[in-house]
């Protein structure tokens, strides 16, 4: 797969995962708190710091009827109605630019996911390097092609969706000009189970859409994350807060700082130890060859003494023959004398 530049930095398999702290609606609608998350972020080490773009009025109906209530008992967002939670999640307009600013400040590439067609109206006018598109907004096949006509890199959260589905995804933001396309697995719960995470999907979606594929991670913990990297996955989401404490309409399957840099952190170690196909002792092994086992004379002997299981032994270390040969030397005799400690080779028989 090709690399792909997010904000100037590449994204692909011969790079280190590419780290995404979503902040979504933790900044409990103070820009000091969004501001501090976007610092947060990037003294953890995160790649990219995003935001959501959009106003309840234009996400849904200011409405109580039961269409327009979360009525999920298992959900932390039940009884609250879709305006409401909207309200109190949504990131002000106004923020966005000093937000962005902020990122580009601290090396970090910010960006939003847009929910209409204005919001990305909106973020072209702040010049944005690249654009999400939600896991629920991934069938909204208007807003992928008005977000494909910028032809800027578009990351497609893919939770929900049928193969079918992420095809015409795919093939809408192909056909309106965008030549740059990431998909991410994603479990649309919040939190999301690991058991319910699939993410052996990874490699079969890159496969099925020639593209690279990343995962959007409502888990709690990294273990899937770091899991996914083995996989394939080139991007890694996670939502990000200061303190899950705070509360805020995601902070319960947020991550803290100290969680978001062991993120940072392992999913390197896991795309570094990935490497390549390779028997035999590497480089760095090299040293470690002479603490193998190998034969060695155990007792003093004389020339013409037959070599017995008293006096030939395999132990370490691995100066003498190899341990294979030890059957077929047992009953030669030694051609001269030969202390004990004596690593074995063929100039003694």
């Amino acid at each position: 797969m090709k690399v792909i530049k997010l904000g100037g930095i590449e994204v692909g398999s011969s790079n280190p995962p590419f780290i995404i702290a979503e902040m979504s609606g933790n900044h409990n609608q103070s820009l000091k708190r969004a501001l501090e998350i976007v610092e947060a972020a990037a003294k953890a080490g995160a790649n990219a710091l995003k935001i959501q773009t959009y106003k309840a009025d234009t996400m849904t109906l200011d409405e109580s009827k039961d269409d327009f209530m979360i009525n999920d008992p298992d959900s932390i967002w039940k009884n609250k109605s879709l305006y409401k939670l909207y309200q109190e999640a949504h990131t002000p307009w106004e923020w966005h630019q000093p937000i962005f600013e902020r990122c580009e400040q601290l090396g970090m590439v910010g960006f939003s996911s847009p929910f209409d067609e204005t919001a990305v109206d909106f973020l072209e006018t702040l010049n944005v390097p690249c654009y999400k598109i939600a896991s629920f907004e991934c069938t909204d096949l208007p807003l992928i092609r008005k977000v494909a006509k910028t032809k800027k890199p578009m990351i497609i959260s893919t939770g929900m969706c049928s193969a079918a589905e992420i095809e015409e995804s795919v093939n809408t933001a192909k056909e309106a000009g965008c030549k740059d396309i990431i998909l991410l697995k994603c479990t649309s719960t919040y939190p999301a189970s690991p058991e319910n995470t699939n993410i052996r999907t990874i490699p079969h979606m890159k496969e099925l859409f020639q593209c690279q594929v990343g995962l959007s991670d409502h888990t709690m913990g990294n273990g899937v994350a770091v899991a996914s990297v083995v996989l394939g996955a080139t991007i890694i989401e996670k939502h990000f807060t200061l303190s899950r404490k705070d509360g805020g309409v995601d902070a319960s399957f947020s991550l803290e700082p100290l969680e978001l840099q062991a993120l940072v952190t392992e999913t390197k170690r896991a795309w570094q130890a990935l490497g390549t196909v390779h028997y035999g002792s590497s480089k760095a092994e090299k040293p470690s060859e002479k603490y193998r086992r190998s034969l060695y004379v155990t007792q003093d002997m004389k020339a013409g003494e037959i070599l017995t299981k008293d006096n030939l032994r395999v132990i370490r270390p691995g100066y003498g023959l190899a341990p294979k040969y030890y059957d077929l030397l047992l009953g030669k005799a030694v051609v001269r004398d030969v202390e004990k400690g004596t690593p074995v080779g063929w100039d003694i028989i």
